[in-house]
């Protein structure tokens, strides 16, 4: 059986027992949060590393990374030689609006043109301005942190420890060579 009142009763009861409690709201703009080294934020463009492939955009399953490029006549090297093209970048472009952050793009770029930002304060008041040029996902490039540090103590990658052993074979086949020559 309840009395009548015994819900406000407990109301207040919880009331006055959070009150005398140290409060965990953080005053967000005044007060910045702590993130975790490589929070996501936005993506960061680095515009060297980009060849114009197009994974990224093709891989995009919101098709809001916007490429547009053309191509480049370079002089031969060689007189002899044919003279040969590269697609030159000018338009990179994502709508932060339509993009879901899930990094398919980041990941199957082959160049490492891309990059996750712990920079998430990029609000805008205006939708359209939500799309971000190349000159702006340049700025951010700053503000990626350095990979970690390789562990010492793991394994040797398979293709580097097989290369050493051809180096080092070619490097005694080289030593014997010398050796028997003289």
């Amino acid at each position: 059986m309840s009395f009548p009142g015994s819900g406000l009763a407990k109301g207040l009861a919880v009331t006055l027992r959070t009150m005398t409690k140290k409060t965990v709201t953080a005053q967000y703009p005044d007060v910045q949060p702590e993130l975790p080294p490589r929070t996501r934020g936005v993506i960061a463009l680095l515009e060297e590393n980009c060849t114009v492939c197009m994974l990224c955009a093709r891989e995009c399953p919101d098709w809001c990374i916007y490429i547009d490029s053309h191509k480049e006549t370079l002089p031969a090297a060689d007189p002899n030689a044919r003279a040969r093209t590269r697609n030159v970048l000018d338009r990179f472009a994502i709508d932060f609006s339509l993009c879901m952050y899930c990094g398919i793009c980041i990941e199957v770029c082959p160049f490492d043109a891309l990059f996750w930002s712990p920079e998430f304060e990029y609000a805008e008041t205006d939708i359209l301005e939500l799309t971000h040029e190349r000159d702006k996902l340049r700025e951010w490039m700053w503000t990626v942190p350095a990979p970690p540090a390789l562990d010492p103590a793991a394994e040797e990658p398979k293709e580097i420890a097989a290369a050493r052993k051809a180096a080092e074979k070619l490097a005694a086949a080289a030593a014997a060579e010398a050796g028997g020559s003289e």
